[in-house]
């Protein structure tokens, strides 16, 4: 049992590699499910989120697949300035927003951190989108599923939890914020000229930001054949 223990420990370590994990994790649950972002984009906007942020998970994933440095704060700055770059309109710019403002949030020169580190981090993160955007949880945006994501993570780890039991809650919030994205009217973007008539439908920013803490937890967990019992 001793090489599982030892895992376990290491998985509440963020490195380099396992932020690589964390990032292929959220861009392969976009690629399944882009076709679907683009009909719920279809409801309100012009149907193109779906490809915009295959986009945005193609430069991000590449950018961490060539081997970024082990500083994490790096990392989160390569990033962000990767989703800059992806052409994918105001969600690339807010996502890469949210890694640049995750760098801020890390110390220089750090190589892992521990499920605390990455709270802050996320907080960092979000505390620069909301410099960016004035859309609260209610508003019918990315920030009903972010918000409650990063709240529901930063609560885990204070308990004391792992970094992947936080990553697993935090992933469930976002879902059910981006669920009860439904009972919203959009006040935001182009959703927004059409009032009443997007209630009804859930908003695909919203909905992406709950595939990308899925696939964040699932590149996170334990790879298949590494529990051992030497």
């Amino acid at each position: 049992m001793r090489c599982s223990v030892l895992y376990g420990a290491m998985r509440d370590r963020l490195d380099r590699a396992a932020l690589s994990r964390m990032i292929a994790g959220a861009a392969a649950q976009i690629r399944e499910q882009h076709p679907r972002l683009s009909e719920l984009d279809s409801a309100a906007g012009d149907g193109d989120h779906g490809t915009a942020m295959l986009r945005s998970m193609d430069r991000l994933e590449k950018g961490f697949a060539s081997g970024p440095p082990a500083c994490l704060k790096t990392c989160f700055q390569q990033g962000g300035w990767n989703l800059f770059g992806a052409d994918g309109g105001a969600s690339s710019s807010l996502l890469g927003t949210f890694f640049l403002g995750m760098a801020d949030g890390v110390a220089a020169n750090v190589s892992s951190m521990d499920c605390r580190d990455l709270s802050l981090a996320f907080e960092s993160g979000l505390n620069a989108v909301r410099q960016q955007t004035k859309a609260q949880p209610g508003d019918k945006t990315m920030m009903d599923a972010l918000v409650p994501a990063v709240a529901t993570f930063t609560a885990t780890a204070q308990n004391g939890k792992s970094m992947e039991a936080a990553l697993e809650e935090a992933a469930h919030a976002a879902k059910a914020g981006a669920e009860a994205t439904r009972n919203f009217t959009a006040r935001y973007g182009r959703a927004r000229f059409l009032g009443e008539k997007t209630r009804g439908h859930q908003d695909p920013g919203a909905t992406s930001i709950a595939l990308l803490f899925e696939g964040f937890h699932d590149g996170l967990r334990e790879p298949h054949g590494e529990t051992g019992n030497a």
